[in-house]
């Protein structure tokens, strides 16, 4: 009797202005070549009620569509979460692209070790003119150990080591730590940090992502930078890595092995 197939969720929340980019993202997902036992399905996530991102979508039984009033993206990440049916949760932003054979490379490292919680891959950053530019801060491939990717977060002023955007986790995981921090932004840091402090990860050397580099992206605008939401940001992030720390929550526990 044949087994059904394991699903990988890819969560994608969207605001008005990344519709335009929806369809390179969808181009980008059916290019994935699965390995045998193994699906995706796509968790499309509209911040807002509109309607304008589900009409922006193909017919594809792999596409589930969800909305929440405006919420910003973490609250809009953390929504899509009550549709997920698989052991695994990759992150996609609705303007950015995986690259060829992704989805494949985090299902192998996560099913080949079960004490890793999570992987990162390289990004190369997606410029105006088609160019790409990895970043010049990736570590070496292989095994992070639960509390390096924080330990290099404070050295280096609050930058990351590894993209979050390229984040693939356990769902039981993911679950267990409570989704997205509803914050306006750094969401997918504090989650990455939160994942890095209680499990091992792993970094994958191969670029997983094209990650697009527009003026309408959130890091792009003004207020991002404020110092003083800044701060705040930074402040809750460090709280929650504190409280997990403090509770002795580590590698050392079983790490959950999905549904």
């Amino acid at each position: 009797m044949r087994r059904p197939p394991q699903t990988i969720s890819v969560v994608t929340p969207v605001h008005a202005a990344s519709i335009p980019y929806l369809a390179d993202a969808y181009a980008s997902l059916r290019a994935q070549r699965m390995p045998p036992g193994w699906q995706w399905r796509w968790l499309v996530q509209e911040d807002g009620q509109t309607g304008e991102v589900a009409a922006a979508l193909p017919q594809d039984r792999r596409i589930s569509v969800g909305h929440n009033r405006p919420g910003g993206p973490g609250v809009t990440r953390t929504m899509a979460l009550s549709r997920v049916d698989g052991p695994l949760v990759k992150v996609l932003d609705a303007d950015d692209r995986l690259t060829s054979d992704a989805l494949a490379r985090d299902i192998a490292v996560l099913t080949a070790d079960p004490t890793v919680g999570w992987t990162t891959a390289a990004a190369l950053d997606l410029l105006s003119d088609h160019s790409t530019v990895r970043m010049a801060t990736d570590p070496p491939g292989g095994r992070l150990p639960a509390g390096t990717v924080h330990r290099c977060w404070q050295e280096d002023a609050y930058r990351l080591p590894v993209h979050p955007a390229t984040l693939c986790i356990r769902t039981d995981l993911l679950l267990a730590l409570g989704g997205w921090l509803a914050l306006p932004a750094s969401e997918d840091t504090g989650l990455l940090l939160a994942a890095s402090t209680v499990s091992d990860g792993h970094f994958i050397d191969e670029p997983g992502l094209l990650y697009r580099k527009w003026p309408g992206q959130v890091t792009n605008q003004q207020a991002h930078w404020s110092p003083t939401e800044r701060a705040d940001r930074i402040q809750v992030i460090e709280s929650r890595v504190a409280a997990l720390a403090l509770l002795g929550i580590g590698p050392t526990s079983s790490t959950p092995q999905g549904r």
